[in-house]
């Protein structure tokens, strides 16, 4: 019977130790969060005439030809984007708050004042570069 309760005690701490709690395994490594991809786009860029002072946008303001505002096709409504005039390297930063150009080739409708600060009044149409983040 000694040899009985020998295997019986044996059985028991085996038994035991297979239901003892396991540290847990290690969480997977979560790779390093980036940052979102910034928008950018080069062509050409105008400006509104004064004719659209006070008509409605495409977001329900009103145009405001001395704000710093801009139309472009896709960007959402108040996304903030760097306009650099690539004759110049003048920059001004606008607000989207209207949908166009739908003239072939230009990519940003500026307001007055913002064309303004890029020095493009005289040339009407300038080549540059838009920098936005999503």
């Amino acid at each position: 019977m000694h040899i009985g309760r020998l295997l019986a005690v044996a059985l028991f701490i085996l038994f035991a130790a297979g239901c003892a709690e396991r540290p847990p395994a290690p969480a997977p490594e979560k790779p390093p969060r980036e940052r979102p991809q910034a928008f950018t786009q080069q062509g050409k860029a105008s400006f509104y005439a004064r004719m659209h002072h006070g008509q409605k946008t495409a977001s329900g303001e009103a145009h405001d030809q001395n704000a710093l505002v801009a139309a472009h096709r896709s960007l959402p409504f108040g996304t903030r984007v760097r306009v650099t005039n690539l004759e110049n390297g003048r920059q001004v930063t606008v607000r989207i708050n209207d949908r166009g150009p739908y003239r072939r080739g230009r990519i940003i409708d500026l307001s007055r004042a913002a064309a303004q600060k890029l020095d493009m009044i005289d040339d009407g149409v300038v080549r540059v570069r838009i920098e936005a983040e999503r």
